[in-house]
């Protein structure tokens, strides 16, 4: 995660990225990555409502996506300015969505070749530029770098290799 909010604030230094890791044991099924997440929702619902911001992106990615949902359902009030974006994972319910704008997104390989993980006609799509295995184009939606060396092995390890951050979903700077 540090690598990516490097790259991340080093391509956008007019956006605070606040990052957290997957919670260390938990499973990559909705409520287990939910429940891992528990002790830490509090402070992040905290740290929003401090922060104010005209602008909120709240962004899961893959089983990550569960926690940015469920994050995005505890935060109280008006939700027009929050973006729910969940990155080739579990989408939001209604209930979860409270407002905010969603976008969901997946990936595809150069000339259409391959599919994300959790690839759906109907979401948003990134166009990887190197990746074109299923589990290479996943991590394209978060690090612009990935290659085919990525596989449902090795992920954990190669995922975010030579990390660019993937900032597809976020707004062009005004």
């Amino acid at each position: 995660m540090d690598m990516w909010k490097t790259s991340a604030s080093n391509q956008r230094s007019d956006v605070r990225f606040d990052v957290y890791p997957y919670p260390s044991g938990a499973s990559s099924h909705k409520l287990g990555a939910e429940q891992g997440f528990d002790n830490q929702y509090a402070d992040v619902v905290k740290l929003i409502a401090d922060v104010n911001a005209d602008t909120l992106y709240i962004v899961g990615h893959s089983s990550g996506c569960a926690i940015a949902n469920k994050l995005n359902s505890l935060i109280p009030g008006n939700h027009k300015n929050i973006t729910l974006v969940d990155l080739d994972g579990f989408s939001a319910s209604a209930d979860q969505a409270k407002g905010s704008k969603v976008e969901v997104w997946s990936a595809v390989g150069p000339g259409g070749k391959g599919r994300s993980v959790n690839w759906a006609a109907w979401h948003k799509i990134s166009y990887a530029t190197r990746a074109t295995n299923q589990w290479a184009l996943h991590f394209s939606l978060v690090n612009s770098a990935a290659t085919n060396d990525i596989n449902g092995d090795n992920y954990p390890a190669k995922g975010y290799n030579g990390c660019v951050a993937n900032l597809c979903w976020l707004a062009p700077k005004a």
